[in-house]
């Protein structure tokens, strides 16, 4: 199926979702500081993180909360009140183990139901629990990261999935932790508990003591960051902040109130998958059928195979997961129609959509209901947990961000030429666990997290026009020239104007005399356009037909440069494998700019003058025109 923009579908209507009001109030300072905020109000809502839980336990006993594939490959799935019971009794289990805000819970486990009850077993008494990445203990030689988050933790209980797996990692690393586990018992000097017994418990009045004792600063959770640049640091979540955010996120997007279903990937260590993704499906009575698939080649046949069986209702996934999907749903018309036919919001972040793949969703959607649908995405992190802001303008544009949610204060600053983005309201973190220092320097005077993400207004003289990412302030860098380069901007126009040859680019030059870039070809697009099948990142490097396509699409950019700060004057494919476990590449599958710098300095070096064992492309000066 080809997709080509045609007269309808520029007029094709959109379907019809409710979306929140907007009416920004907006005032400035005579030193430039701009404060904006929604009029509307923030609605009541509960301020324990289980009290929906138990409402809907009661109200829609029988709704399926969880979903996922068995050993045999069916679905198996959880109620609303099977999940109420078994929490109970985990919660129980723990109280018996003498958990506590000192000493709380740390998860290793993939996402799955088991996983989702301990999280809430946990919650409902109000003891903390951190889910820390697998990755710290399956991909890592050294266990460093995990180490550190286990250190900082110091745990009670560490819950695992297969005890075989994180065995070795749970006897290289210190701790005094009881370990229950799902399969597979682990060889530990400290005892272990199998799930399936915890889950019988016998319930106390203790249970209902704890949960009646948690208040809207009662920790809830504990986030660690990527931790690319340094040590992860711990992300404080309270009740109160996780509870406020779900409230905003449902006055944005209030349909979602009447339940709805996802077939979802997003690792729940991460705030999208967690605190919105699973959070939300709790809050709203919603059912979330878990994904495991991801992103990748391999990865989204999993995705497919599972999307064959659901009719989602929302799309949750990162523009990556999109660009993946995008083949099947051209070529699979049994599986577009299945895809679409419940669908009413489709929505991304973690990473920049590039507009081709939005056009591409919003044609899909068009051909095959006859209408367009919403897409929607934000801004936030894991410190506004997460969300801030949202776009919900129909017809809008890849990269809009919208407006901030009821509730938030959003405060731009001047900062090197930008405005950075600061947030004040109750879903913001109070801190970094046991970590004063970095919890002092991420506020400023007012009391405003510091982001470090750059925002531009798409009308300085409306604010409810919304505002468009800028970049991030800590990845611009000055050429030697001393001129500014926005790297956050430059990267996206660069994806864009490549009209997906290339997953992402990686921007060079600081304090160098020119830019350079070190791209990632996108092999979906290698198959269908170019007839080249992927192979190793190495003989990708000097790939004839590849670099004739990126050499086309590096004269056409440089014509349109305007100058220096947006000039890139070579590249080169790269001819390594993105490494998680160095922090280049997020379990979202986004690109970390600084990460690869750094462990990749050597190839930098081919783009300046180093002897080049590999192609490098450079712009012909004619390309320029007269542009100066």
């Amino acid at each position: 199926m080809k997709t080509t923009k045609t007269a309808a579908f520029k007029e094709a209507p959109f379907l019809e979702i409710p979306t929140q009001k907007i009416d920004i109030r907006k005032r400035t300072t005579p030193a430039g500081i701009s404060y904006l905020q929604s009029s509307l109000r923030l609605e009541p809502h509960p301020h324990r993180m289980t009290a929906r839980l138990l409402h809907w336990a009661e109200h829609r006993p029988d709704r399926v909360f969880l979903g996922e594939r068995d050993e045999a490959g069916q679905w198996r799935t959880i109620s609303y009140r099977e999940t109420l019971e078994r929490v109970l009794s985990i919660a129980q289990w723990l109280l018996d183990q003498g958990v506590s805000p000192e000493r709380p819970v740390a998860i290793l486990a993939e996402n799955c139901i088991e996983h989702a009850l301990f999280a809430l077993a946990a919650l409902h008494i109000g003891v903390p629990h951190s889910t820390i990445s697998p990755a710290y203990a399956t991909k890592s030689s050294d266990f460093t990261k995990l180490k550190h988050a286990i250190e900082a933790l110091t745990p009670g209980v560490i819950f695992v999935s297969n005890g075989s797996v994180f065995e070795r990692a749970l006897n290289a690393i210190p701790h005094r932790a009881r370990v229950a586990y799902i399969t597979n018992p682990p060889a530990l000097a400290m005892g272990t508990d199998a799930f399936a017994a915890i889950a019988t418990t016998k319930v106390s009045e203790a249970v209902g003591r704890a949960y009646e004792n948690i208040t809207p600063n009662t920790i809830a959770k504990v986030l660690f960051t990527s931790g690319s640049t340094g040590k992860p640091k711990g992300v404080i979540n309270t009740h109160g902040n996780i509870t406020t955010n779900w409230q905003q996120i449902v006055q944005v997007f209030p349909f979602m109130t009447e339940g709805f279903e996802l077939i979802d990937w997003l690792p729940w260590n991460h705030t999208f998958g967690g605190n919105h993704n699973l959070g939300l499906t709790l809050y709203n009575s919603g059912s979330l059928y878990i994904d495991n698939g991801n992103p990748t080649p391999e990865g989204i046949k999993t995705t497919i195979a599972n999307l064959r069986e659901r009719r989602p209702t929302i799309y949750f996934n990162v523009p990556k997961g999109f660009e993946e999907l995008i083949p099947y749903l051209k070529t699979d018309r049994t599986l577009r129609e299945r895809f679409f036919s419940e669908l009413k919001l489709l929505f991304y972040a973690g990473a920049g959509m590039a507009q081709h793949v939005w056009d591409t969703l919003e044609e899909l959607s068009f051909q095959t209901t006859g209408k367009r649908l919403l897409i929607a995405t934000g801004l936030g992190c894991t410190e506004s947990s997460p969300s801030a802001m949202f776009n919900t303008q129909f017809g809008s544009f890849a990269g809009m961000l919208g407006v901030p949610v009821p509730g938030l204060e959003l405060k731009l600053v001047p900062v090197a030429g930008k405005l950075e983005a600061r947030y004040r309201g109750n879903n913001i973190m109070p801190g970094y666990w046991r970590n004063a220092e970095a919890t002092a320097a991420a506020f400023d005077e007012e009391g405003f997290y510091k982001t470090g993400d750059a925002l531009e207004f798409v009308d300085p003289d409306d604010p409810n026009a919304g505002m468009i990412f800028d970049g991030r302030i800590a990845e611009d860098f000055k050429l030697s020239t001393g001129t500014w380069v926005s790297v956050g901007s430059l990267r996206s126009s660069f994806v864009q104007a490549a009209r997906g040859l290339i997953q992402d680019v990686v921007i060079t030059g600081h304090n160098r005399d020119y830019i350079g870039a070190i791209v990632f070809p996108e092999p979906a697009y290698l198959r269908s356009e170019l007839g080249i099948t992927a192979g190793s990142p190495e003989d990708m490097a000097d790939n004839p037909r590849l670099l004739e396509a990126l050499g086309k699409v590096l004269q056409d950019f440089a014509r349109q440069s305007t100058g220096s700060s947006r000039l890139i004057r070579k590249l080169i494919v790269a001819p390594f494998a993105l490494s998680p476990a160095l922090g280049e590449l997020t379990d979202k599958g986004s690109i970390n700019q600084n990460a690869v710098l750094r462990n990749r300095a050597a190839f930098v070096e081919l783009l300046y003058g180093a002897d080049a064992e590999i192609p490098v492309l450079t712009i012909k000066d004619q390309a320029r025109g007269n542009k100066k």
